[in-house]
């Protein structure tokens, strides 16, 4: 780094929007008539959970809304903070008597999946009557790190990774706004590598450029383009990656390296995981999922090594929790793959979206009051056991949607043996081939 730079904060904290006209990406929360727009300009803040990969917005949005609200800021890391720093916290905002239920002071956690139950129920108190408004921010689903009464109090907004548009505005702010780019001639020849390397991450974008620029330090003009950024990172990888490893590139390699059915690929990224001190349970998480959507029914034993995998590794720990990892991941590598009941519910999402809410078939609803009977719920609903095979040849789908074929058992072991069933029961839907 140049001594001029040390002088100032990095770039990413130097460009740092302070508002939500200068914010950039999340349309779909904060552009015109979005949920977190309404929020703000009502002043009604309610807690709420920010999910999304790294470099996307979350602390900024959470600093924007707290600044444009006029509420106290109080931020926390949830890898330093413990049950005491949160309890404070909360006893400052009781004794504040300059701020009202509805000006109730911002508390934004930073990593919030890293808190454990313990500290995750000390904040429900204050959560539930409004003494703070809580704003988290995770890289990991809410779902499996957040307790659930803590959950229930917050609403989730996901936020994505950046296009390649929204990086762009944001180097060419960069290049007009900041006070020492501003003051450099700066040639931009080509962005392909600096928008692969960012991978949809703002922070990222503004570190490779700032090392790009520093890397040519004393040139007139600074070129940007592919070969300098590549030879760039190359030099600098350790200011680039500062946890060491790229996080999301190497899991991603990992996944797509089981899906491929190749044990040895998964090993070594798996070696490469644990080697840079990743999350065994962030891994152990992701191979159920891989599980799920690759592995599927063509060896559904998959789901159960993988979800006991996970609970081997959440009682033991590390290092010896590297042993189940392993074991789950050549095993996932290895056994057939099946994307087809991930294939079907994602059609049948697709024609929810499509068809909105369509009306269940009366004979298959409810009818547990004497009016629903009347009304005709459940008339000419046959129990499947009382009938040969345990099966009865009846529409289960809404009319409008009647004989749509979601499910398409694909070729493997397991689910020859579904599409035979299938094919007895519906041949009119489930035809031989």
């Amino acid at each position: 780094m140049s001594s001029a730079n040390n002088i100032l904060p990095p770039l990413p904290e130097r460009m740092r929007p302070r508002s939500l006209a200068q914010y950039v990406g999340q349309t779909h929360l904060v552009g015109e008539g979005c949920i977190l727009r309404k929020m703000i300009e009502s002043g009604n803040l309610s807690s709420f959970i920010l999910w999304g990969p790294p470099g996307v917005g979350k602390t900024t949005l959470a600093h924007i809304i707290a600044l444009t609200l006029e509420r106290e800021f109080f931020t926390l890391s949830a890898v330093t903070a413990g049950v005491k720093d949160v309890r404070e916290i909360i006893e400052k905002a009781k004794a504040n008597s300059l701020f009202a239920p509805k000006a109730a002071p911002v508390l934004f956690i930073d990593e919030i999946h890293r808190f454990n139950k313990a500290q995750q129920d000390a904040l429900l108190g204050a959560v539930e009557t409004g003494t703070i408004i809580l704003i988290g921010a995770t890289t990991e689903n809410p779902s499996f790190e957040v307790i659930t009464p803590l959950l229930s109090r917050c609403q989730v907004f996901v936020l994505k990774s950046l296009s390649a548009d929204d990086l762009q505005v944001l180097l060419d702010r960069a290049l007009t706004e900041d006070v020492l780019l501003k003051e450099k001639n700066i040639r931009v020849d080509q962005t392909q590598a600096l928008m692969r390397y960012s991978g949809g991450d703002a922070r990222k974008l503004l570190n490779v450029l700032e090392i790009v620029v520093d890397s040519q330090s004393g040139s007139d003009p600074i070129v940007i383009d592919n070969d300098t950024v590549t030879s760039g990172i190359q030099e600098n990888m350790a200011i680039y990656d500062k946890d060491g490893e790229m996080h999301y590139d190497i899991i991603s390699a990992f996944i797509k390296s089981i899906r491929g059915s190749d044990p040895n690929a998964a090993v070594y990224y798996l070696a490469r995981m644990i080697d840079g001190g990743e999350d065994p349970l962030f891994i152990a998480r992701r191979l159920c999922l891989s599980a799920s959507e690759d592995v599927g029914l063509a060896n559904p034993n998959a789901l159960l090594l993988a979800n006991a995998c996970f609970e081997v590794v959440s009682k033991i720990g590390m290092p010896e929790g590297r042993i189940p990892l392993a074991e789950t991941t050549v095993y996932l590598a290895s056994s057939p793959k099946s994307n087809g009941s991930y294939m079907a519910l994602e059609k049948a999402l697709s024609l929810v979206k499509e068809t909105g809410n369509l009306s269940v078939p009366l004979p298959i609803r409810n009818a547990p009051t004497s009016l629903m009977q009347e009304l005709g719920y459940s008339d000419g609903y046959k129990y499947a056991h009382d009938y040969p095979g345990h099966f009865v040849d009846m529409e289960f789908l809404p009319d409008v949607i009647k004989g749509t074929v979601f499910y398409e058992p694909q070729e493997n072991r397991h689910e020859n043996a579904l599409k035979e069933y299938l094919e007895r029961c519906w041949p009119k839907y489930y035809k031989k081939k």
